[in-house]
C-alpha cells in the first residue's frame, strides 16, 4: 500500500462537522460567517471576494468571487465586473508574489455539470498557480494529486503579499486583506 503523509489532515478529521455545515450557497454564507481565516477568506471589495480552495490542484488555488448571487455571467451589472476583474488581477499579482509560480491559469465553469462545475448558481473564477513539471505520475499512476503545503500557509503567504499591495488594508491577522475600488 501506498501512502501519502499529510499531517495537517487531522483538522479535517477531527472537526466538529456540524459546526462546518453550510446551509445555503457557500459563497453566500461564508463571507457572513466573521472570521475569514477560518473561512479561509484571504482579501475582500466591495463585489467580490477570494477565497481559498478546500481541494485544491495546486498549492496557492483560490477563488475570486461575485458577492452576488448569480450563475449567469451576462446578468452582473458594470460595477460588479469591474471590480472582480480588479480583485483578480490583484490575486494574481499576490500569487506571483507569495508563491513564484511559473504561470497561472484562470477561469470560470459555466453551464453547470456540462461545465464540470460544482456550484453553478454562484459564479466564480479559479486561479490555479502553475509550475513547470506540477503534472507528474501521481494521478495517472494512482489516482492520486499531491498537494505539497497546508491550506493554513498558504493563506498566510497569500494575505502577505496581498497586504502589501498598494491601496491594501489589513486589519488583525485573522482578517482578509480589503481593497476599495474606484
Amino acid at each position: 500500500m501506498d501512502q501519502v503523509f499529510a499531517p495537517w489532515r487531522i483538522e479535517w478529521v477531527d472537526r466538529d462537522a456540524d459546526e462546518d455545515a453550510i446551509d445555503g450557497c457557500p459563497f453566500c454564507v461564508l463571507p457572513e460567517r466573521g472570521n475569514d481565516r477560518d473561512s479561509r477568506i484571504v482579501a475582500r471589495s466591495e463585489r467580490a471576494f477570494v477565497l481559498l480552495n478546500n481541494y485544491p490542484y495546486n498549492p496557492g488555488h483560490v477563488m475570486v468571487i461575485p458577492r452576488v448571487h448569480e450563475g449567469e455571467f451576462p446578468a452582473l451589472d458594470d460595477a460588479t465586473l469591474l471590480d472582480h476583474a480588479r480583485l483578480k488581477q490583484r490575486t494574481m499579482r499576490a500569487l506571483e508574489d507569495a508563491l513564484g509560480p511559473d504561470g497561472l491559469n484562470a477561469g470560470m465553469n459555466l453551464g453547470g455539470d456540462a461545465a464540470g462545475g460544482s456550484i453553478d448558481d454562484h459564479l466564480h473564477t479559479h486561479v490555479v498557480p502553475r509550475w513547470g513539471g506540477d503534472t507528474n505520475f501521481m494521478p495517472v499512476i494512482s489516482d492520486t494529486k499531491v498537494i505539497v503545503e497546508a491550506l493554513e500557509d498558504t493563506w498566510e503567504r497569500l494575505r502577505d503579499a496581498l497586504a502589501e499591495q498598494e491601496g491594501a488594508r489589513a486589519g488583525d491577522d485573522d482578517e482578509a486583506v480589503r481593497f476599495a475600488f474606484e
